[in-house]
């Protein structure tokens, strides 16, 4: 497991190059006290693995824009592709002016996976035509966050799934996963949402991935986020789960109602499907608590995953987690 000293963190994504794995994480300093006050201070760490096990923290890698910039107050979860260019890191980002209720995307880029320098010129926007805007007296942020980009080999174009929510439907049940797409990672045009399975108020933290001949579209909710109706039929969970389908593009569906990966309070949350070097699938967390103890903030170990006859995904969490010691950081260095 993961656990800075000095830093909470949480949301994270991964990027696998050269027998290396590269995961970027949102953190924030313990000293805040309470951990609700993380968001408001997220900036995006990086550390590199061998075998996901044992990690090497390298220090912030991205951190807020200068005073008066769209993103100045916070940077949040993302995902990292690899571009003609070098790499790209699509990142969320929250404004000070905004309180930061508006989340937009943003974009920076690099050679090595190690230095980011922000394309100041790139901003996505939720586009009102399909998605909500702020209105306070429906919800309490305009969602449009945490992009996940991906080579869509059956459309022949780059593809961004985002956390929003729809401009109609019932308030508790508008979770989409947004679309975006783009031929060469410069220019994106917004698209209708991938997937509206009208049972949470938000899909947070989506990913694309393949195992077999089926495609899982992963996301979490915190039991708050489920709708009125799967709160009446006691499926509000805290956790991660899928829709699945055997097309990457769709149409995405339900399979299960009970979440994979999930209970009262969640241990386990923002959960990611891995593909190994190996080539074996295994599930990573962000670990929120254990035994219901306090607030955690780490990263669990990976757990393997199977696939039963008719395709729905298993974790083997076999043993009870336990609190890790604490890896040691080095000083934070700025992006």
């Amino acid at each position: 497991m993961l656990l800075l000293p000095d830093y909470w963190t949480w949301d994270f994504w991964l990027a696998q190059h050269d027998q290396t794995y590269h995961l970027y994480f949102l953190m924030a300093p313990r000293a805040l006290g309470d951990p609700d006050l993380r968001h408001e201070n997220a900036r995006i760490g990086h550390a590199t693995s061998h075998d996901l096990l044992n990690w090497e923290v390298l220090g912030e890698a991205l951190g807020p824009g200068a005073p008066g910039a769209w993103d100045d107050q916070s940077t949040w979860t993302g995902s990292v592709i690899e571009a003609a260019d070098g790499w790209h890191l699509y990142y969320t980002g929250v404004r000070r002016s905004e309180r930061g209720l508006v989340q937009r995307i943003g974009r920076a880029r690099s050679a090595d996976l190690n230095t980011w320098t922000k394309d100041d010129d790139f901003v996505l926007e939720a586009d009102p035509r399909w998605y909500e805007q702020l209105d306070l007296d429906t919800w309490f942020d305009l969602t449009w966050r945490d992009p996940w980009v991906y080579w869509d080999a059956e459309s022949g174009e780059y593809r961004m799934l985002i956390t929003a929510r729809s401009n109609e439907g019932a308030p508790d049940a508008r979770g989409v996963i947004g679309l975006a797409r783009s031929a060469d990672l410069e220019t994106w045009e917004v698209l209708p949402p991938l997937a509206s399975p009208g049972a949470f108020g938000h899909l947070e933290v989506p990913q694309l991935h393949r195992i077999r001949d089926r495609w899982y579209l992963v996301f979490s909710v915190y039991e708050w986020a489920h709708s009125g109706d799967r709160v009446a039929r006691g499926l509000a969970v805290c956790g991660t789960h899928y829709l699945v389908s055997e097309s990457a593009r769709g149409p995405f569906l339900l399979g299960e109602e009970e979440f994979f990966s999930g209970d009262p309070r969640g241990e386990l949350y923002a959960g990611r499907l891995i593909e190994t070097f190996e080539g074996e699938h295994v599930f990573l967390a962000f670990l929120q608590f254990v035994d219901g103890g306090p607030f955690i903030g780490g990263l669990s170990d990976p757990f393997p995953v199977t696939v039963d006859i008719d395709g729905s995904l298993r974790i083997d969490r076999a043993g009870r987690l336990s609190p890790p010691a604490p890896t040691n950081t080095p000083s934070v260095r700025s992006a």
